[in-house]
């Protein structure tokens, strides 16, 4: 199945979870002056013009960046992530960068850029506006191949360091027990890596049972961050996500404890909650 389109949910509050977590990550990985190779499983067009069609039909982004993009507080990581997003704008916000575009735009000339999607069209358009818009087209590569598959056959990276970004739409229930299998395998083969795990609550059952699946693994050092928008509900539809990451940065815990809060005042409604949790210990 490959029905999901991110354009119609770009800039949403799972994507000011993810991308901020993202941006804190790489920026912390690459103070290192050793090359850094970042691999992105399901990347999407990289980019989103908020104008669309289908960006207006679902207009996620005014409950996410746009609720931020004036934002006036105190936080460091909140400033950072608008900030980002920014520049990619011309003051108004009519653009959103996806996951492949926020982190090119942090790493650097040596720095390799992996980048994964099936979908026939969107894979086209990610070659495209990678092609356009990338600072180091010479470190790009797209692949229009699985990248559940395709991740595993780059570790461990020929630089000896490299960050993975794992965040399929799981508009296929398996892609849950898919994420944690794949997760495993990865850690076998890179337990040096920081992997970082994407996933949307719409059943809570479901996260609970990739967390155990994790958990159970044998994998050592792993956090979760979590922003709900709202109170979990047996109705459908997306109440909250997450990143769940492994061996993050020692800086991480102790930023998304200080932005969470304030995230979760801005942009959630009555019954909106975080969670920053230590899930196993180093």
């Amino acid at each position: 199945m490959l029905s999901y389109r991110h354009s119609f949910h770009a800039g949403n509050p799972a994507d000011v979870i993810k991308h901020l977590v993202l941006i804190e990550t790489i920026s912390y990985l690459t103070k290192k002056d050793k090359p850094l190779e970042y691999i992105d499983t399901h990347s999407g067009v990289g980019v989103y013009r908020l104008a669309t069609a289908e960006a207006q039909k679902t207009q996620e982004y005014l409950e996410g960046i746009a609720k931020l993009w004036q934002y006036q507080g105190d936080n460091d990581a909140i400033k950072r992530y608008v900030a980002k997003v920014k520049q990619f704008n011309q003051g108004e916000l009519e653009i959103y960068p996806g996951s492949p575009m926020v982190a090119d735009s942090l790493l650097r000339e040596n720095d390799k850029r992996w980048l994964f999607e099936l979908h026939p069209k969107d894979s086209e358009s990610l070659k495209h506006n990678m092609a356009e818009l990338s600072r180091r087209r010479k470190q790009t590569f797209v692949r229009k191949e699985n990248g559940f598959k395709g991740v595993l056959g780059l570790l461990p990276p020929q630089a000896k360091r490299g960050c993975v970004l794992i965040d399929p739409p799981y508009e296929i229930k398996s892609d849950y027990e898919q994420v944690v299998k794949t997760v495993k395998k990865a850690v076998e083969r890179f337990n040096s890596g920081t992997i970082m795990i994407w996933y949307p609550v719409v059943s809570r059952e479901r996260i609970d049972a990739m967390e155990a699946g994790l958990i159970a693994s044998g994998i050592r050092n792993i956090q979760l961050f979590e922003l709900a928008t709202q109170a979990d509900t047996d109705e459908h539809g997306m109440t909250a996500s997450g990143m769940i990451v492994i061996n993050p940065p020692w800086t991480l815990k102790q930023t998304m404890d200080e932005c969470l809060p304030e995230l979760v005042s801005l942009l959630s409604s009555e019954g909106g909650f975080y969670r920053s949790e230590q899930l196993v210990e180093e």
